[in-house]
């Protein structure tokens, strides 16, 4: 079996979505660590490394754009990928998403197989 593709730290609050989405990327090979709030997030990045982030937008402690702006600001994460999840879809949300520096933008509910898709070539930009 080959190495695993890549080190992800999945930040979500909902355990069912949570337990979903590891479930998922630990068969696909992936590492997972995870987080249930921006808090939680933001030390588990300060004590390991990650290679992308998969970042709730609606978490119960900070939203989700604060936690990415809060990972741009800090040089130490410039070559973290952040991919947004959130149920809010539109315009003007992955705008607010991009802005805030995230690299992708998905909307719930997310398909199991297009996170897949994308994830390799998120993975190697």
């Amino acid at each position: 079996m080959s190495a695993a593709p890549g080190r992800i730290l999945l930040v979500e609050d909902d355990p069912l979505l949570r337990d979903a989405f590891q479930l998922l990327l630990e068969d696909a090979g992936y590492v997972v660590a995870e987080a249930g709030s921006g808090t939680e997030a933001l030390a588990a990045i300060r004590a390991s490394s990650y290679d992308l982030i998969l970042l709730d937008m609606g978490l119960p402690d900070m939203n989700g754009l604060d936690v990415a702006r809060a990972l741009r600001a800090d040089p130490v994460n410039a070559g973290i990928v952040i991919v947004a999840l959130t149920g809010r879809v539109g315009p003007e949300e992955k705008r607010a998403c991009l802005d805030a520096g995230c690299n992708a933008y998905f909307g719930k509910p997310v398909s199991p197989k297009e996170l897949l898709r994308k994830l390799p070539s998120l993975l190697n930009a």
